[in-house]
């Protein structure tokens, strides 16, 4: 089963809920994770999953999967499939058992709460705490105010008990257009918290819901609906980001007003993630979509789940993130590295090994039998001794990578050159005799090696030393690949610290995708099936896209292994 490690967190949140737990306040402990359907969740919806169902998890409770479908213009079933098909991916084998769902396992919706919210509406206007407001969107902005500058009170404050409760039938009857009427709560337009100033409960909207149909043209607030649907669902723990801190006040205003005979749900908040080289906005991330900058939601450069879940990422190491970055109450910025670092982890354990040359480089070995075919052991995982060994096949002609050849080779580069000798991975030892050069470009096309059959699995019998050892795949069985690999998306850590007059996309990183349509591999990756995961040797880990098909498997690089080379090259020390 996939789990993540047995050691709990411990975080601020976590403490208050064990606090609650021992002091038996809450018959169970009850969490919710509740997203509007308007966009795909991504890396930092994560964090909020794993924080939710994590202490349902720990403290044997639930956690509700619940839309926050409340405004019909920007949602859609597009969306809550894809939510709710992230969610049950991310925690599964390991929170599943805490997933709350409805009847028929589909989530739940603050729309299925539609007439009660609508009801206790009512309530809130017969106790002269909610009344109905004419002034235009524009006016009831201006009206109230800033935060050293206190609110001036609508006109229609004072309209009578019965005038609202006419005027609110009216509006659920249709009668209104947009815009023209609201239904504020009755607090205080001098409070030094600008959300307590009559905040809007219901507005008018003429729009077909992705759940309710036509029923409604007017539909509640969050900040109405939230804590009420939290309330109905008996939510002990509702726990929420940073920014909503400062709707706490009217979070409890409500519930309070409206004297509820049960125990009241209270909000908790905690920082939001930020991460390096990405965006966290949906409306960003629709931007990107809509203007084609990405392929989709779940282009694999995309930080959303479906993206992820798409390049190859493990659910397991996408919830050790979110463990290592912790919870708490003050922002900061996440390196990237990090989750790539706990990619790499994961996979490290679980994927099997396979070779696959990505920029072919063909090399004759002139003194190998012609015809012949050795089928030498490779190891599956050196991690796993249970995954066993697996044969290769071996011939004359086998494609090596261009980038472990150099004709001139710098003074601390020891792969393949001109009389020099290297190990081919278990295979043999070969050497490079010459070189066959385009006649147009002068570029090498092909090397004349020889081989010491003497070396058979990379074996030395007379004890020489050979510095570098590297990956192959034979000319005569390879299987044609393409391969997809990928960079941030953008090219500057954070997107917060732009130049003035700069916006985000000018910041995209046009290296982020290079697609390479000629790659060779092992035939042992015919096998392999879309999602499957591999680590082609010296490479990176490979995760097989749903663009693959009967000619062609496409594979995504999901995180690059460590390359020595490559970090010699950056430090500028080759001539």
């Amino acid at each position: 089963m996939d789990v993540v490690p047995e050691n709990k967190p411990s975080d601020f949140i976590r403490d208050i809920v064990t606090q609650h737990v021992v002091e038996k306040r809450y018959p169970h402990v009850i969490t919710r994770f509740p997203p509007e359907p308007n966009g795909y969740l991504h890396i930092g919806h994560a964090k909020s999953i794993c924080l939710n169902f994590g202490i349902a998890h720990e403290n044997g409770g639930r956690c509700n999967l619940r839309m926050d479908d409340t405004n019909p213009t920007k949602e859609d079933v597009e969306y809550v499939d894809s939510i709710t098909q992230d969610v049950k991916w991310l925690i599964g084998g390991w929170a599943d058992h805490c997933l709350g769902l409805k009847t028929g396992q589909v989530p739940y919706f603050a729309s299925d709460y539609f007439d009660q919210i609508f009801d206790l509406a009512v309530v809130l206007i017969k106790k002269g705490k909610a009344y109905v407001c004419d002034l235009s969107p524009e006016d009831t902005d201006k009206f109230r105010g800033a935060p050293d500058k206190p609110g001036v009170e609508s006109p229609f404050r004072y309209r009578s008990i019965e005038e609202s409760l006419d005027l609110f039938m009216r509006m659920k009857a249709g009668e209104f257009p947009n815009g023209t009427r609201t239904l504020r709560a009755r607090i205080d337009m001098a409070a030094p918290n600008v959300w307590l100033r009559d905040p809007i409960l219901y507005r008018i909207r003429h729009a077909e819901h992705h759940q309710a149909g036509k029923k409604w043209c007017i539909y509640p607030m969050y900040d109405f609906a939230h804590g009420i649907s939290d309330y109905i669902e008996g939510i002990t723990h509702s726990i929420c980001t940073l920014e909503f801190e400062v709707h706490r006040p009217l979070y409890d205003w409500i519930l309070q007003q409206l004297e509820l005979p049960n125990y009241l749900p209270h909000q908790y908040e905690f920082a939001r993630l930020n991460v390096t080289y990405t965006v966290m906005s949906k409306r960003k991330l629709l931007e990107l979509v809509q203007e084609k900058c990405v392929s989709g939601w779940d282009d694999p450069r995309m930080p959303t789940i479906s993206g992820m879940r798409r390049r190859g990422y493990p659910a397991a190491a996408i919830r050790e993130f979110c463990r290592r970055i912790g919870v708490a109450k003050t922002e900061n910025m996440i390196d990237l590295s990090l989750l790539e670092f706990c990619v790499r982890e994961s996979l490290n354990k679980t994927a099997p090994r396979l070779m696959a040359v990505l920029r072919p480089l063909k090399v004759v070995i002139e003194n190998y039998p012609e015809g012949h075919v050795d089928e030498l052991d490779a190891v599956n995982n050196p991690e796993d001794p249970s995954a066993g060994t697996r044969k290769v096949p071996f011939s004359k002609v086998v494609y090596i990578e261009q980038d472990d050849f150099r004709e001139n080779p710098p003074k601390e580069f020891f792969r393949l050159a001109p009389g020099r000798e290297v190990r081919l991975r278990y295979g043999y030892l070969i050497t490079c005799q010459s070189v066959v050069k385009d006649p147009v470009t002068g570029d090498v096309v092909e090397l004349r090696c020889t081989y010491d059959p003497a070396t058979r699995g990379g074996n030395t019998p007379d004890g020489r030393k050979v510095k570098s050892t590297i990956h192959w795949v034979s000319a005569d069985r390879a299987v044609d690949i393409e391969a997809r690999l990928y960079d941030r998306l953008f090219t500057i850590e954070d997107l917060g610290k732009m130049e003035e007059g700069k916006d985000y996309k000018d910041y995209l990183n046009p290296k982020s995708l290079t697609v390479l349509g000629s790659a060779k591999a092992e035939p042992a990756l015919s096998g392999l099936k879309q999602g499957d995961i591999c680590q082609f040797e010296r490479l990176g880990y490979f995760s097989v896209d749903p663009d693959s098909s009967v000619l062609k498997t496409v594979f995504n690089r999901t995180v690059t292994l460590k390359d020595e080379w490559v970090k010699i090259e950056k430090r500028g020390k080759q001539p």
